[in-house]
């Protein structure tokens, strides 16, 4: 559904976006993660005809943006950082505007503004002006604006962004339920939004794609091997033992000594996880296992790691 090819966009000496190639299949829910000034915005941008590029290709549905911007349109519903709403006007009124600015029929206009009511919730607020909605209401109606000419793409730039917790999970399930039929690029710096809503996710820094994948390819990427944390009761130098003749283990870390137990940070060089042979090595010696704890990096360590190189 979308295809990029090389794409750079600089504004003076500063290079936002650089050089960047990826593609975005029908059906998808792509995570497009970066830290603030990442080129993220900048690239939706592009992408929804807001801004031409200096230099690479970018296609929608199969046209070009700077040639058929005018067809990428059509098939796009793109809700900027900041949602775009007339705060003056009532809610029905405000998405009979924009149906009619998206040129649906007067008799189709009804069924559709219906549909979107239907779909983003918003039964309970239809009879008020658009200043007196929460945040929270008002991304909805965003998000009905966004989807009303039934669009094949949503491009949605941090659509979560000054929302509260219980906002939060709403808007989620809600771009959930609207991705199982639309495409989907999702703008956001917030980590736990990709895990939670999306089925891949690219990562950018400085302009760059720095990972593609998805969430737990992109841990992987990030460190291949895994950590297990476990205490246990058993004489030091014999459990150090045979600890070092597991396979797999490349490092021991002893973090504490309390009492005869004893807690180790064990690294792996591989994710096979080994707590079934630290088990069984356990049993076999009679010891005593009080926490046996695998645990993997995770998509905010590599994203760390990725953007800052900590």
């Amino acid at each position: 559904m979308i295809k990029v090819r090389n794409l750079t966009k600089t504004f003076g000496t500063t290079v936002a976006v650089n050089n960047i190639s990826f593609d975005v299949e029908k059906g998808e829910i792509l995570g497009f993660l970066g830290p603030n000034g990442a080129g993220k915005t900048t690239t939706m941008k592009v992408l929804t005809c807001y801004l031409p590029a200096d230099s690479g290709t970018a296609e929608v549905a199969g046209f070009d943006v700077e040639e058929d911007s005018i067809e990428v349109r059509k098939r796009i519903g793109y809700l900027p950082e900041n949602t775009p709403l007339y705060l003056d006007m009532g809610v029905i009124d405000c998405l009979n505007y924009i149906a009619e600015i998206r040129g649906i029929p007067p008799n189709k206009r009804i069924r559709r503004i219906r549909e979107m009511v239907e779909i983003c919730s918003l039964e309970k607020e239809i009879k008020k002006d658009i200043g007196e909605l929460s945040r929270g209401y008002r991304q909805r109606v965003g998000l009905a604006q966004t989807l009303i000419h039934d669009p094949e793409i949503l491009v949605l730039d941090e659509p979560t962004s000054g929302l509260d917790p219980n906002q939060i999970i709403e808007i989620r399930d809600l771009i959930k339920k609207i991705g199982k039929e639309k495409t989907i690029i999702l703008s956001t710096h917030i980590l736990p939004e990709v895990t939670a809503t999306c089925n891949r996710a690219i990562i950018i820094n400085e302009g760059a794609i720095v990972a593609d994948g998805t969430p737990d390819e992109i841990a992987l990427k990030g460190d291949p091997g895994m950590t297990v944390i476990i205490k246990i009761k058993a004489p030091k130098e014999e459990l150090e033992s045979k600890l070092n003749t597991l396979s797999g283990i490349k490092k021991i870390k002893l973090l504490s000594e309390d009492d005869g137990s004893l807690r180790y940070e064990l690294k792996t060089d591989s994710r096979v996880d080994p707590s079934e042979n630290i088990f069984n090595m356990v049993v076999r010696n009679n010891w005593i296992l009080t926490e046996l704890r695998p645990e993997y990096i995770s998509l905010e360590e590599v994203f760390k790691k990725l953007t800052i190189g900590d």
